[in-house]
């Protein structure tokens, strides 16, 4: 295992140290870093300080905690370092023996019907493997995957047709699009508008939820971010709530149009302008696509009409 790196004239570098300043920056709390990395407070708090010595400058305040210009600068490096290191040492083990367990890490509105069906049929081919599906937020299911917490990762989000998503590192994942389907502004039931289609721009002044943690919301969209005291934000990652807050009137919603299927207290306006889709993919380390390549294989031909029924997997683009 990798343990240390040398940054510049600093002196070599413990990893350990790196990855502790890397998670309090993340955080901005050394509690909260603790936590995540299973050390306690004072243990972090002597990581950051040794890095500090390290490269001879202070990285962030205490209280509160901000970093300096300095640590900006390291922190930004510094997360592409732990992300390539953590990549390389994960494919290390794509040389062991044939897997009996797979881990997939999924985002709550990915196309999780086409992923049911492609894993039944991963089972009946290998009866013993075990299978285990975690829920989480698209960069953090990226992150398992270069880390080597998981062997697949599930993920979606709104972008223009064709487009992949940007979740991960130019170069480190290969990614295979699952599924576009139509995006949606979901409105109450009585909402005075009644097209099939709209314009996103004609609803800047809007009332909306932004759910981040789900599509990005409408602030996700170039040119269509709603101001901030229209805004009301869910920070959750169930649909079935946003959908209530919607009902009741506290905004309008940007998500998949199938989320609102047999809703009654709901229904969808279909997005014509600017053109975008949700758009589902699937993302592998790149030593893992042969390994996984008859499952992503059943994924792909489950949600495109594009997928070969013949031959290897073929990554639409390297990450």
């Amino acid at each position: 295992m990798i343990t240390d790196v040398e940054i510049g004239n600093a002196d070599v570098v413990d990893l350990r140290d790196l990855r502790s300043f890397v998670t309090v920056a993340r955080t901005a709390s050394f509690t909260a870093a603790a936590n995540e990395l299973g050390y306690t407070q004072s243990a972090v708090s002597q990581h950051v300080a040794s890095l500090e010595a390290a490269v001879g400058r202070p990285l962030l305040t205490r209280r509160p905690v901000r970093l300096t210009a300095a640590g900006q600068r390291l922190a930004e490096h510094a997360a592409h370092i732990l992300l390539r290191l953590d990549v390389a040492q994960s494919e290390l083990t794509m040389f062991a023996d044939e897997p009996q367990q797979l881990r997939v890490a999924m985002t709550p509105l990915a196309a999780v019907g086409r992923v049911a069906t492609a894993l039944r049929a991963s089972r009946a081919a290998a009866p013993g493997l075990r299978i285990t599906i975690t829920t989480t937020s698209a960069s953090s299911a990226a992150a398992a995957v270069a880390e080597g917490r998981t062997e697949l990762a599930v993920v979606d989000g709104v972008v223009a047709p064709g487009n992949p998503l940007a979740v991960s590192d130019a170069g480190l994942l290969a990614s295979f699009a699952v599924l576009e389907e139509d995006v949606a502004v979901i409105v109450p039931r009585r909402h005075p508008l009644r097209r099939v289609d709209v314009d996103l721009a004609s609803l800047v002044d809007a009332q909306w939820i932004d759910a981040p943690m789900l599509t990005g919301g409408p602030s996700a969209v170039p040119g269509c971010a709603p101001t901030s005291d229209t805004l009301f934000t869910f920070a959750g990652v169930d649909v079935s709530t946003v959908l209530e807050l919607v009902a009741a009137g506290h905004g309008l919603a940007l998500l998949p149009e199938r989320v609102c299927t047999g809703v009654e207290a709901v229904r969808p306006i279909r997005v014509s302008r600017p053109t975008l889709v949700h758009r589902t993919e699937l993302l592998v380390l790149k030593t893992g696509i042969e390994r996984h390549e008859r499952l992503i294989a059943l994924l792909r031909m489950a949600g495109s009409q594009q997928i070969p029924r013949d031959g290897p997997a073929r990554a639409d683009r390297r990450r």
